[in-house]
């Protein structure tokens, strides 16, 4: 009998371990076509004219700049404001801007502030898969596209 306790003892011990597999992470939702429909109505309705890349980024050139153009690897100052859709700001950076390396950021960013020079300026509209994808991250609720006013400032 004493030899049958332990392994009781075990086992009810092994059932109350945390195993994840009755509580699996949600499956990602691919927001792509929701984005680029919301993406262009957004350019639609506020008369803007935009360029789609490849990836599904949107983006506008409003002053090209004459400066340096930064590679996926460089080290950018820009000052931002970022927004949703609903005008609504998550994140703004000031006059002064801030530096960062491209690798460091999210996609969108990554490729969207290699199409300015030094002193360009625009905005990007960034679907949720170049951005975040299907998860909440620090208030930003997951599938959202993010809109960005850049102004880069320098690279180097």
């Amino acid at each position: 009998m004493k030899y049958l306790l332990l392994p009781l003892l075990f086992l009810s011990l092994a059932s109350c371990l945390d195993d994840n597999s009755s509580n699996p992470a949600p499956e990602p939702i691919d927001y792509r076509a929701q984005n680029e429909e919301d993406i262009k109505l957004y350019i639609e309705e506020n008369e803007l004219t935009a360029q789609r890349s490849e990836t599904g980024l949107y983006y506008i050139i409003e002053e090209p700049g004459d400066g340096n153009q930064p590679t996926a690897t460089s080290d950018v100052t820009v000052a931002y404001k970022g927004y949703f859709l609903n005008g609504s700001v998550f994140d703004e950076s000031g006059e002064e801007g801030a530096t960062f390396n491209l690798q460091q950021v999210i996609p969108g960013w990554t490729e969207g502030i290699a199409y300015f020079k030094e002193g360009g300026s625009g905005m990007l509209l960034v679907p949720s898969h170049l951005a975040y994808g299907s998860y909440d991250y620090l208030g930003i609720p997951g599938g959202s596209v993010l809109i960005f006013d850049v102004n880069l400032i320098s690279t180097n």
